[in-house]
């Protein structure tokens, strides 16, 4: 296992390559622009990455003969990473909102439509990759899978999700007179959606499969509120900036810890027992805790962001291809694990845990750019 020191110290060197420290008395004033910000997520989505590798590799449910450690410290933290993703995603529209004219004119046909698009091609792709791997279906499964309601795709529910938010904020905005107002009724919807799934409980046969769908979506709103107070909050942190950097990250290991324990041995989310309301407060009671564990790492983050720059093209670059990574890396992560998706043999079964996730990634890259240049052609003509 010593490749592992290796490679979680190249994975550090990977955000800070190109990063410049701020002097004493000097701040990245730009750490929530859009140069910034796309790096960050960038990494969160290879974090991303590492964690549906992890899954697939070492996570807990496998048969014993499948572990191969390594990447156990992943397994745990996806949410976190998606939290990220919904902070940005709140604070970028908050942002655009404020410095676009027109921002709203055409914004479901310009932002909400080609997500949508870009979810259908991955479920005709991933269709057709399982059809290839030998997967047995009829006409019925078949096109149960291109509704996008039993997805081919299961690692696609952010993209799901996304466009819902992203309409609720266009409604609140659009229609309420007050920007307080319209970022409480996207906070009210987010609140209505995780009831939702809470009291959906776990399922497989249509969205909203398990907490994952729900246990880092308050990220949105706060995003869309930090958006609207962020000079008063960024002049508040910087007057205690290393003793609110020191808590944050604190935060993280203290909340984090908590919540792991609110949901494999306090309550936990699992149980099928519709009327019993204890059940409900339980699974509540766990979201609430990884929400907590949520915020304080999107707090850590951007307040490492205020004293440094990052700098990286190449996590750049991916920030703005997540959606096109965050779609296809998946048929890899299963292609080269021990089978495909449970249900045939993989493509070549890669047990050594560096060469798989290289494996992983180096076909993700190629993947990626294949699957935007198909999309963006498949958007052009159908919004033209």
């Amino acid at each position: 296992m010593d490749w592992l020191y290796l490679f979680y110290f190249l994975l550090g060197g990977l955000l800070f390559f190109g990063a410049r420290m701020c002097r004493k008395g000097e701040w990245n004033e730009d750490y929530t622009g859009l140069g910034q910000t796309k790096i960050l997520q960038g990494f969160m989505a290879l974090c991303v990455a590492l964690h549906h590798m992890a899954q697939k590799t070492c996570a807990p449910w496998h048969q014993s003969r499948y572990i191969v450690h390594g990447l156990d410290f992943f397994v745990p933290l996806g949410y976190l990473f998606v939290g990220v993703f919904l902070f940005c995603s709140g604070l970028g529209l908050y942002k655009s909102v404020k410095t676009k004219p027109d921002y709203l004119k055409g914004f479901v046909r310009r932002r909400v439509l080609p997500i949508v698009i870009a979810f259908y091609l991955s479920e005709v792709i991933y269709l057709l990759v399982r059809l290839a791997m030998g997967e047995k279906m009829d006409a019925l499964t078949a096109l149960w899978y291109l509704s996008g309601l039993h997805m081919a795709n299961f690692n696609a529910w952010y993209v799901i999700v996304i466009p819902f938010f992203y309409l609720a904020f266009y409604f609140a905005f659009k229609h309420c007179g007050r920007e307080g107002a319209a970022i409480g009724w996207v906070t009210v919807f987010a609140l209505a959606y995780t009831a939702l799934g809470i009291i959906l409980d776990h399922q497989s046969d249509w969205w909203m499969r398990g907490e994952w769908w729900y246990n880092s979506i308050i990220l949105f709103p706060l995003g869309l509120l930090f958006g609207k107070y962020e000079k008063k909050m960024t002049a508040f942190l910087k007057k205690g900036y290393w003793v609110y950097l020191i808590l944050a990250f604190g935060a993280v290991f203290g909340l984090f810890h908590l919540a792991t324990l609110a949901t494999d041995q306090w309550w936990g989310y699992y149980g099928e027992n519709w009327g019993d309301p204890m059940k409900l407060l339980h699974r509540a009671g766990c979201c609430g805790m990884q929400w907590l564990a949520c915020i304080a790492f999107a707090a850590a983050c951007f307040l490492l962001m205020m004293k440094i720059k990052f700098g990286n093209g190449a996590l750049k670059w991916l920030g703005g291809v997540t959606l096109e990574f965050y779609l296809i890396h998946g048929i890899f992560v299963e292609l080269f694990g021990y089978n495909f998706t449970d249900v045939a043999k993989s493509l070549t079964y890669i047990r050594n845990v560096p060469l798989y996730c290289l494996a992983v990634l180096a076909c993700s890259v190629p993947a990626t750019i294949l699957f935007r240049l198909l999309w963006k052609a498949i958007v052009k003509k159908t919004l033209r």
